[in-house]
């Protein structure tokens, strides 16, 4: 069976964007005749079929001359509350604006990634956010082919050597306070519960960590990091066996986890073994999800700007929209970096007497 002619394969055919194809599919009168020609022609060498859905948002179009009116958003995580509120901060602001906003999920595949993006060119949308999912051998050629199309897009974290538009915080300087937290607090048995490995925040976060060791009078080891993950029941299991294999003299008096929910399961973990927060171990949490602030011993956590990060993200691709419609899409990438805040609560407290005994 043949593969499906995509609009981006007559784009690249043609030598044109996607854009251009889809305003001259939808009869737009602002593509030139000769280009208009050239693609008309490539059409039909080609044999490709627009999709219904792309005809219906070509049908629908906003003002803004060529566009559809739509963006897509791409997170690594449908259930993580960190995004919930990088969406709600990006929707309020395309939705303010008079777009619409399509949400997808790449559950930490890139492969899943890539097919997000390839359908978000054959419906035409007018660009993207994207989280992106990012690991040694995750292969990222769909973000440099989308680079090289001019097609509009703003990453939530920086790929290494992809010159775009990123939004994201200074994962480093979280990781960094966190750790830093626990250090000034007196303790020295500290452990990092690192993220997944499909995503940079987690290896900058460990680097943060590493630098508030250089900072303190302790020295960092690379068995102060645990692999746990980016879920609740990922840090239940990997407390739970931690410390069914530690030595006594070995039990961690901290803990810093790669975000809330790690956290969560973590407390947890320790409730049922009957280790106390924070008396017996202090845990320190990041992002500052809602229900960080409502436990029965409330986390203590490096707040992330979530709902800021979306709309700063949302604001930056619009501009990008703009531009490549009035012709200036080559515009220099720019990287807005984000402040995070230690937020303090009852989870943690200064090194006593008994732990250190």
């Amino acid at each position: 069976m043949s593969k499906k002619v995509t609009i981006t394969d007559v784009a690249e055919k043609a030598g044109v964007s996607t854009g251009t194809v889809s305003a001259v599919i939808n009869e737009k009168s602002s593509v030139r005749q000769e280009t208009r020609e050239r693609v008309l022609s490539t059409i039909d060498v080609l044999g490709y079929e627009p999709s219904r859905m792309a005809q219906n948002l070509g049908a629908r179009r906003s003002p803004h001359r060529d566009k559809t009116g739509v963006i897509g958003m791409i997170v690594k995580e449908v259930n993580n509350p960190f995004y919930s509120e990088v969406i709600k901060g990006a929707h309020d602001y395309i939705n303010e604006k008079g777009y619409r906003i399509y949400i997808g999920t790449s559950e930490g595949e890139y492969k899943q990634e890539g097919g997000l993006i390839t359908s978000f060119r054959e419906m035409d949308l007018d660009g993207a956010i994207i989280a992106p999912v990012i690991h040694e051998d995750v292969d990222l050629s769909h973000l440099f082919t989308l680079r090289k199309s001019d097609f509009p897009f703003v990453l939530l974290e920086r790929v290494q050597g992809l010159r775009a538009n990123v939004v994201s915080i200074d994962n480093v300087e979280a990781g960094r306070k966190s750790a830093a937290h626990l250090l000034n607090h007196g303790h020295e048995r500290i452990l990092h519960f690192a993220g997944p490995p499909y995503t940079q925040h987690s290896r900058d976060r460990i680097r943060g960590v590493q630098i508030a060791f250089s900072e303190s009078n302790h020295r960092f080891s690379d068995d102060i990091v645990i692999q746990a993950g980016a879920h609740m029941e990922e840090g239940y299991r990997t407390a739970k066996s931690t410390f069914k294999t530690l030595n006594s003299g070995d039990v961690p008096t901290g803990i810093s986890c790669f975000n809330d929910l790690v956290a969560l399961g973590v407390l947890r973990a320790l409730a049922e073994a009957g280790i106390t927060v924070p008396d017996d171990v202090s845990v320190v949490g990041c992002d500052d999800i809602p229900t960080a602030a409502y436990l029965s011993v409330p986390l203590t956590t490096v707040r992330a700007p979530k709902y800021e990060m979306g709309q700063k993200a949302a604001a930056l691709l619009l501009d990008h929209v703009l531009s490549s419609t009035e012709g200036t899409d080559r515009q220099t990438p720019r990287h807005e970096h984000l402040e995070s805040e230690l937020i303090v609560r009852s989870s943690t407290s200064p090194i006593s007497s008994v732990q250190t005994g």
